[in-house]
């Protein structure tokens, strides 16, 4: 048979290969993109060392300073630098960067993601999550009913207060990360600026106080602008300090103590702790700050690669601060009485300033990357409707992580700067920070622990070998924190406390409305009923109608009606609905339905805790209004063309006219016969609500198109 001109020839590829060359071209393809994702990955780990990283690799800096050793030996310094080792080993290496790493949220990680992935296998949401109806959800159902529960499952579905203690403790987690933006600029750039104080004798502590204050206030008033222009200086100042006190390490233990390593041994922290008993169990709230910082590998996962974070720290950060505290420990066994100031003792004169100048833009790198996250999890907070709603200003056009909070920033501000003016001493700002520090983790210990279960469904046995060990280690550094909270550990405990005592009343208030919205709703036949009503009006113009429900419609919608005696030709009733998920997909972002009425739809925009909700760059209206005339192409049967036409013309000139956003303005009603406890819930939230800002303007529409319909809602 003859060949076809042009046609391969049988046996060949069209490029000349043969197919044993096709499978070697296609192993060439993908080892170029093996390469191709190591080298991103190396890039990618490259810049976790500027925003990950930075409060656990300054941790040096005020480790041994924040110790009361009173007389320490070289037995003791051998002690202390085997439990800083075993613990940056165990919780650094076992539990966050092996084990925790692989809990993600669909890429997101941290206590709200652990949180929010028990949401999503066990039926513990908010009402939001089970009043609408979508694919999503559908699915999940499925899965949920497709799985046998277990006792533990069953327990936190049936449990009301174990569903609550749930929350309160996600909260809890997620407000001592916010405490941790307070604490971590100030420990660290007073730490660092203290420097001044070895070459300069004559500086005394209010010095460095005002330096620090200054550098912090500076800090805080440039968030407005961004992190956008700077940023590219954050990972190669901490690549600096990264590889420079690891190299000053190795030279102090060669030169005072080459036989450090042996305190690798555990049996030297049984010893220490023979020896010290009480006071060495003290002293672990000094040690607990070498793994400052460790939560944010976690945290942070939804702006890297766990791969990435992975080398990062496996490769540079456990390894530098192994061989830094092993440095400044073989220091102080020379020098016993120089633990003060453990730093900047045991750099040598000749780098001593080009030392302090990297150790303070560190510190202040690592500021800035703790108030940056405390901005992160506010607006997750907020756009979850966790947290009283404050403005959120996304600073970069092209990270969507980069967001800035006027209101927390300046709060932030005043708090750190307090912190600094009021406490001053290293040790006493320290003792606060191991609280919040050892907190964090102990509560991603057992959220964690319920994932493994519930959601792994990895068998208990396994789950308690987990468990059972870092509760102990963890366990005991929560015991011997706890003993500084008269020394100032009170201070991240106490705001940590009313944050989440905040945000669970917040929760409970926008749950209540919203059980009083279902129980109240209006059925689409009520509506019609009243709408047949010859003293209604049906305005001209395009009305985006917002309510907290999905099925049914919302009570304020009746009050309104039956008042204004109106309602517009073309209404949208329209619910932001945010879903315990990182990103919900465009094609899911708008679910449109008709309600059996003439120009009446019902809308759900949905939106996860990792999205941006900026109306401006995505242009709202034009989202609604495009996804409304897709459902109504969509959903036409072909027998009536001209009412087609007709419904899409109506929509168009209804936007012409001019658009108004209406939504309910509601308060609770709280009488002489409301319960003791609901009044001080119910009334703390109604301060809450009347002093933040509207839902509305906090997405970007125009005041001039806002109208809010005033209601009391029974309690």
């Amino acid at each position: 048979m003859d060949v076809e001109a042009g046609s391969p020839t049988p046996g060949l590829i069209s490029d000349g290969r043969s197919p044993s060359g096709k499978q070697n071209y296609g192993r060439d393809v993908i080892g170029q993109r093996n390469k191709c994702r190591h080298w991103r990955d190396f890039i990618l780990a490259y810049e976790t060392l500027g925003v990950v990283f930075g409060g656990l690799v300054t941790s040096p800096l005020y480790v041994y300073p924040s110790m009361n050793l009173n007389s320490p030996t070289e037995d003791d310094y051998l002690g202390i630098y085997s439990i800083i080792f075993w613990t940056l080993t165990l919780i650094g290496v076992v539990k966050y960067a092996c084990i925790a790493l692989n809990a993600d949220d669909d890429g997101e990680g941290g206590t709200f993601a652990l949180y929010s992935l028990l949401c999503r296998h066990i039926n513990i949401g908010t009402h939001k999550l089970k009043s609408a109806s979508s694919s999503m959800d559908l699915s999940h159902s499925d899965q949920l009913l497709s799985r046998e529960k277990s006792k533990l499952v069953k327990f936190l579905e049936e449990s009301i207060t174990a569903r609550r203690l749930l929350l309160l403790l996600a909260m809890l987690g997620m407000s001592m990360l916010i405490g941790d933006g307070i604490l971590t600029p100030a420990i660290s750039v007073l730490s660092a600026i203290d420097g001044l104080r070895g070459p300069f004798p004559s500086v005394n502590k209010s010095v460095v106080e005002a330096l620090s204050a200054i550098v912090l206030l500076a800090l805080f008033l440039l968030q407005k602008h961004g992190t956008a222009k700077v940023s590219f200086l954050f990972s190669p100042i901490m690549a600096a300090w990264t590889f420079t006190t690891p190299i000053i390490g190795i030279y102090s233990f060669l030169r005072y103590y080459p036989s450090i390593f042996q305190a690798l041994s555990p049996h030297y922290i049984v010893h220490f702790f023979l020896r010290n008993k009480g006071k060495g169990w003290k002293l672990l709230g000094g040690t607990i700050l070498c793994i400052t910082g460790a939560e944010a590998m976690f945290a942070d996962l939804g702006h890297f690669s766990k791969r990435s974070i992975q080398m990062a720290f496996l490769l540079t950060i456990y390894p530098s601060l192994v061989l830094t505290y092993a440095g400044q420990t073989a220091y102080l066994i020379k020098h016993l009485d120089d633990h003060i100031d453990g730093f900047y003792k045991f750099v040598p004169t000749p780098v001593y300033w080009p030392m302090f100048v990297v150790s303070t833009l560190a510190a202040i790198v690592a500021s800035q990357s703790l108030i940056s996250a405390t901005f992160s999890v506010i607006k997750q907070s907020v756009v979850l409707d966790y947290f009283p709603r404050v403005q959120v200003v996304h600073t970069s056009q092209h990270k969507e992580g980069e967001v800035y909070s006027p209101e927390t920033n300046y709060i932030l501000m005043v708090l750190c700067l307090l912190v600094i003016v009021g406490f001053g001493d290293d040790k006493v700002i320290a003792n606060a920070f191991g609280v919040v520090v050892i907190l964090v983790m102990f509560i991603t210990t057992f959220l964690l622990t319920l994932v493994m279960i519930i959601v792994w469904r990895a068998p208990l046995v396994i789950a308690m070998l987990y468990f059972i060990p870092f509760f102990i280690l963890e366990g005991i550094y929560v015991s011997a924190t706890f003993t500084k909270i008269p020394e100032g550990g009170w201070l991240p405990f106490v705001v940590s406390i009313i944050l989440a005592f905040m945000m669970f009343v917040w929760y409970y208030g926008r749950q209540r409305k919203i059980e009083y919205e279902i129980e109240n709703r209006i059925t689409v036949d009520h509506l019609r009923g009243l709408l047949s009503s010859l003293e209604i009006q049906r305005a001209t113009g395009l009305c985006f109608f917002y309510t907290n429900i999905q099925e049914g419609l919302t009570p304020v919608l009746g009050h309104y009606v039956s008042n204004m005696r109106s309602l517009h030709k073309v209404t949208i009733f329209t619910t932001f609905r945010y879903l315990m998920v990182p990103k919900v997909n465009l094609s899911e972002r708008v679910i449109i339905r008709k309600l059996g009425i003439d120009g009446l739809y019902g809308c759900i925009i949905q939106y996860g805790y990792a999205d941006s909700l900026n109306v401006e760059r995505d242009d709202y209206v034009s989202l609604v209004t495009n996804s409304l005339k897709e459902h109504i192409w969509q959903n036409f049967d072909g027998s009536s063309p001209n009412a087609l036409k007709e419904e899409i013309s109506q929509l168009a000139n209804a936007a012409l006219l001019g658009i108004v956003h209406v939504r309910g303005k509601t308060r609770f009603h709280i009488d002489k016969h409301t319960r003791l406890q609901e009044k001080i819930l119910l009334g703390f939230y109604e301060f809450l609500h009347g002093n933040c800002r509207s839902a509305l303007p906090a997405i970007g529409f125009p005041l001039q198109g806002i109208m809010e319909i005033g209601m009391l809602y029974k309690t």
